[in-house]
């Protein structure tokens, strides 16, 4: 995949979707329960739907039941970048590609063990990859 990370909006529109151009670009947010992922459980790797990156692994995911795929940590610490975010009147942890600035979610500190982090993830904003890395 491009890895390029100083596309224009009319070069993304080009390669995204409608809705992962509105999510990943704009940082829009899919409805719970309606994202491919979110009771997805076959192993592998999930990538970045934009640039191709490892973001998290399959071994990482777990049930929050909040209707999005949540991670308690990501494939590596360094594939995220994470920004205060207060838009809609809260104050939360924005999750981003790393790579190419994707928008992904948010980061909660109500996860499972080890990390108590709950990586709440767009399954828009991932391409699973069974094969792995």
């Amino acid at each position: 995949m491009d890895r390029q990370t100083d596309k224009t909006d009319a070069e993304w529109r080009t390669e995204l979707t409608p809705e992962q151009f509105r999510v990943c670009r704009q940082k829009g947010t899919e409805p719970p329960f309606t994202g491919r992922y979110h009771a997805f459980k076959d192993p592998g790797l999930y990538r970045c739907t934009c640039c191709g990156e490892p973001l998290f692994r399959s071994e990482e995911k777990f049930d929050s039941g909040t209707g999005w795929p949540s991670f308690w940590q990501p494939a590596d610490e360094a594939a995220v970048a994470t920004e205060e975010d207060r838009s809609h009147g809260m104050r939360r942890t924005e999750v981003t590609c790393a790579s190419c600035g994707a928008h992904l979610g948010h980061v909660f500190p109500d996860g499972p063990r080890p990390t108590g982090l709950r990586y709440c993830i767009n399954s828009v904003s991932l391409e699973f990859d069974p094969e792995g890395p």
